[in-house]
């Protein structure tokens, strides 16, 4: 009885899932994306939806209607924003910032150990 039991925990315990690669993740970021902004486009555009009341709640009205039309949801501007602070340039640049910090903490520490060795 006991093997039994032994196999059906074991059956029991869930197995991690699998980790998706950057690429996969980055992928997967887009495809749902797209996705998602077709569903909206596609409810904004029934019956359902009440075009004036939200309309009178937003900022830039025209903006919201060239999305609905089938225009982009993100500017040239804020793609280029985006790509500043996230892009590869920004993680370069984020990358010889921590490595100077690092530098300058190892400088700061054994000014403290000198102040208190004397």
């Amino acid at each position: 009885g006991r093997r039994v039991q032994s196999s059906k925990s074991s059956k029991l315990t869930p197995t991690p899932p699998r980790l998706l690669t950057e690429e996969e993740y980055r992928l997967q970021g887009e495809v749902e994306t797209r996705r998602a902004l077709a569903e909206l486009r596609s409810f904004c555009q029934s019956p359902e939806f009440s075009a004036w009341s939200t309309v009178s709640r937003i900022q830039s009205p025209k903006r919201f209607a060239d999305f609905v039309g089938g225009a982009s949801h993100v500017t040239p501007n804020e793609v280029s924003v985006h790509e500043r602070e996230f892009g590869l340039e920004s993680l370069f640049i984020d990358e010889q910032l921590f490595e100077e910090d690092d530098d300058d903490d190892d400088d700061d520490e054994d000014s403290v150990t000198d102040s208190f060795a004397g």
